[in-house]
């Protein structure tokens, strides 16, 4: 496969090299491990220090995992257990309803789909595993930003800089995203139709933490043609939310 941004794989593979090892590593072991020049393995150990993924141990001449690598790797301890706890209830979501189903949190002002359940004859959507999309966009967002303190919501969309669309469609200035979460606090769930992909709705409720704060947003995302279920649909998406609060409190 063709390497589309070779510098960032190269870091990867540094990372990579660094992480395997029990003990810190000098420069030159990378270097030959990967087979790159030692300024080139500099540079990116340099890069890698800067953001601190890599901690330079000067004494020693050797590098080993920075801060940021182990906040990545606790982020990542902190998912897997929420991942596990959404699955069943994703999974049973899909079945009652017959529509795709996912499950996100939010990372900054995007969110993050950790679950993707297909339904048997739906079509394939752009939210699979791992992808990161505007959470002003998505009904998965939109129901994760309407249970963040407005401030919080505020400093993620400052002015109308912070906005775009990808079909001209959702909110575009920090006025209309505040109409749009006052609607999904109103109604207890998010909507949204051809913002992302023409021709499908998406309907999303957010599961919450002992403080109301969003832990992942449960979504179904169905074909137009079936916007006449939109209220049993929506009431799926509140339960299984709920589901996972409470198993959450527990």
């Amino acid at each position: 496969m063709e390497r589309r941004a070779p510098a960032a794989a190269q870091a990867l593979d540094v990372l990579r090299v660094i992480s395997g090892s029990v003990e810190p590593v000098s420069a030159s072991h990378i270097a030959r491990e990967l087979g790159l020049a030692r300024s080139t393995t500099y540079y990116l150990l340099d890069v890698l220090i800067e953001h601190g993924y890599v901690r330079h141990h000067a004494e020693r001449r050797r590098y080993g995992l920075g801060i940021a690598a182990h906040e990545l790797g606790s982020a990542y301890q902190r998912q897997a257990p929420l991942r596990r706890m959404a699955q069943p209830i994703i999974n049973r979501l899909v079945d009652e309803a017959g529509h795709n189903g996912h499950f996100a949190i939010l990372h900054g002002s995007d969110v993050v789909y950790l679950i993707e359940e297909r339904a048997p004859g739906r079509p394939v959507l752009i939210s699979e595993v791992g992808v990161r999309l505007p959470a002003h966009l998505t009904a998965s967002g939109l129901a994760l930003l309407a249970r963040l303190p407005v401030p919080q919501v505020r400093a993620l969309f400052p002015s109308k800089e912070a906005f775009f669309t990808r079909r001209g469609l959702g909110p575009q200035s920090p006025t209309e995203l505040r109409r749009a979460l006052t609607t999904v606090r109103r109604d207890g769930y998010a909507f949204e139709q051809g913002w992302i992909m023409p021709d499908l709705a998406s309907v999303s409720a957010a599961a919450v933490d002992d403080n109301g704060l969003p832990l992942g947003s449960f979504t179904l995302t169905f074909a137009e043609e079936h916007l006449d279920t939109l209220p049993a649909l929506a009431a799926l998406v509140v339960q299984a939310a709920e589901r996972l609060s409470e198993r959450v409190r527990h």
